[in-house]
């Protein structure tokens, strides 16, 4: 069974920066991408970054982009969301899934709720002024 389990969210000032890991039991495809999403109450989950195991560059949201670093340690089949200059609009649950590659990673580039399987139950991050 695929477990995800997300560490190291916290409270930090606005242009603080946080490190949150996604420690994976297995990876559930041969072709695994790793995606971070985030959620303000009331509000849809968003995806934020994603990264696929075998390579490839990794696709980030606009508004993330040069400010968040997806990275992973397969020996460790853990990923990696290096956060710096954080803002208070940043402040969300941010949650790791596990998905299959696929267009949505390698055409579209963009990270879609829809192309992931396998979710982590959270960690919130707040960033206060």
């Amino acid at each position: 069974q695929v477990h995800l389990r997300e560490i190291g969210g916290g409270s930090v000032q606005v242009g603080g920066s946080l490190t949150l890991s996604c420690a994976a039991s297995k990876y559930p495809h041969d072709h695994t991408v790793i995606g971070w999403f985030r959620q303000v109450p009331g509000t849809a989950r968003e995806g934020v970054a994603s990264l696929y195991i075998g390579g490839l560059s990794p696709v980030y949201i606009a508004s993330v982009q040069g400010r968040f670093t997806i990275s992973q340690d397969n020996a460790k089949n853990t990923t990696y969301l290096q956060m710096n200059d954080l803002k208070p609009e940043d402040t969300a649950m941010y949650y790791c899934a596990a998905g299959r590659l696929g267009l949505g990673f390698m055409v579209d580039r963009v990270v879609r709720e829809a192309d992931f399987d396998y979710w982590g139950q959270g960690t919130q991050v707040t960033v206060s002024a």
